[in-house]
C-alpha cells in the first residue's frame, strides 16, 4: 500500500524552504508542493487573525491540487491556523512548533530554553505552552527578532548587519544562561553559523526543519501514506506576487535549479486594519 500523492508545504517567503530542503532529504521518494505567499509578506507583523485568513486559503489551494499532507512551514502561521485548520480539514496537517518544542525539552539539561521568533510567534505564546505542556519545569525566555526575516529574504545570511542583529538577539537568552536555542521561525537555519559563531558550544541549537520532516515522515509510515520505494518524485513551486528575489534566495538555499515556479493569484483576505496589503 502506497499514496504517491505529494505533501503540500507552505510559508509567506523561503523561509519554509529550509522544511521542504529538509523533507527531500529525509522522504526522497516523496513529491511536493511548495506555495510561498510572497504577495503577503513578511506574516510576522500582521494580526493573527488575518495570517488564518491566508493560511486556509492556502491550504484550500493546496486540497484541489490533491496533497495528501499539509505542511505549515512557518512559525507565524502554525500559531495562527493549526488548530482552526485541523478543524476545517480532513487531511492530516503539521504545524512546526510542537516538534521543535518537544526537541528542545528533550535537549535541554538545565532547563532553561531561549527561543528566537517573529513578533506573531512571540505574541501567541505557542512555544511557551507547547514546552510546559511537554515540561512544567522548563523556563523559557522568549525574544522577538523580525529583522532577521527580512535580511534573509535578502540573501544577507552571513552579513555583517545580520551578525549585529542577531548578537543583540541573543543577548538577553546568553545572559540567561539557556543550554538550548528554538530557532522559532523557519528562515532561521539559514543563520546556523552566525548563530555557532555567537554561541560556540554554548547551546544546542533546535531547527524545526529537521524535527518537522522527521514528524512528517512517522505520520506517513504509521497511516500508510508513503510513496513507494523508487518512485520518482517530482516538485511544484507556486508564489503570489514576484518570485525574482524568491528565486535568487531559494536557488542559493537549494544549490541547484529549482522546479518551475507557477504564479498564481488567489482570492486572499485582504487586510482591513490600515496596514499594507496585498501586492
Amino acid at each position: 500500500m502506497s499514496d504517491p500523492r505529494p505533501i503540500g508545504v507552505f510559508d509567506s517567503g523561503v523561509g519554509g524552504l529550509t522544511v521542504l530542503r529538509e523533507l527531500q532529504r529525509q522522504l526522497p521518494n516523496e513529491s511536493t508542493i511548495y506555495f510561498a505567499d510572497l504577495g503577503h509578506f513578511p506574516y510576522g507583523p500582521r494580526y493573527q487573525a488575518q495570517v488564518r485568513h491566508f493560511a486556509l486559503n492556502i491550504i484550500r489551494f493546496l486540497e484541489k491540487l490533491d496533497v495528501k499532507m499539509v505542511v505549515i512551514a512557518c512559525n507565524t502561521a502554525t500559531a495562527a491556523a493549526l488548530n482552526t485548520a485541523r478543524e476545517v480539514f480532513d487531511i492530516p496537517i503539521i504545524g512546526v512548533i510542537t516538534p521543535g518544542a518537544e526537541a528542545a525539552v528533550a535537549a535541554t539539561k538545565n532547563k532553561r530554553v531561549g527561543v528566537i521568533s517573529t513578533e506573531g510567534t512571540l505574541q501567541s505564546q505557542e512555544y511557551l505552552h507547547a514546552i510546559r505542556e511537554a515540561n512544567p519545569t522548563i523556563g523559557v525566555l522568549p525574544k522577538a527578532a523580525p529583522q532577521l526575516v527580512e535580511l534573509v529574504e535578502a540573501g544577507k545570511s552571513d552579513a555583517p548587519e545580520t551578525e549585529a542583529v542577531l548578537r543583540e538577539s541573543l543577548r538577553d537568552i546568553l545572559d540567561y544562561h539557556a543550554d538550548t536555542l528554538i530557532l522559532g521561525c523557519t528562515h532561521y537555519p539559514m543563520l546556523k553559523p552566525l548563530i555557532r559563531k555567537i554561541t560556540g558550544d554554548k547551546m544546542t541549537v533546535v531547527d524545526s526543519a529537521e524535527t518537522t520532516a522527521a514528524r512528517v515522515k512517522r505520520v506517513l509510515a504509521k497511516n500508510g501514506l508513503e510513496s513507494a520505494e523508487g518512485e520518482t518524485a517530482r516538485h511544484q513551486i507556486y508564489v503570489t506576487g514576484s518570485p525574482d528575489r524568491f528565486t535568487d534566495v531559494a536557488r542559493i538555499l537549494f544549490g541547484q535549479d529549482l522546479p518551475p515556479i507557477t504564479t498564481v493569484r488567489l482570492e486572499l483576505v485582504e487586510d482591513n486594519s490600515g496596514r499594507e496589503g496585498a501586492a
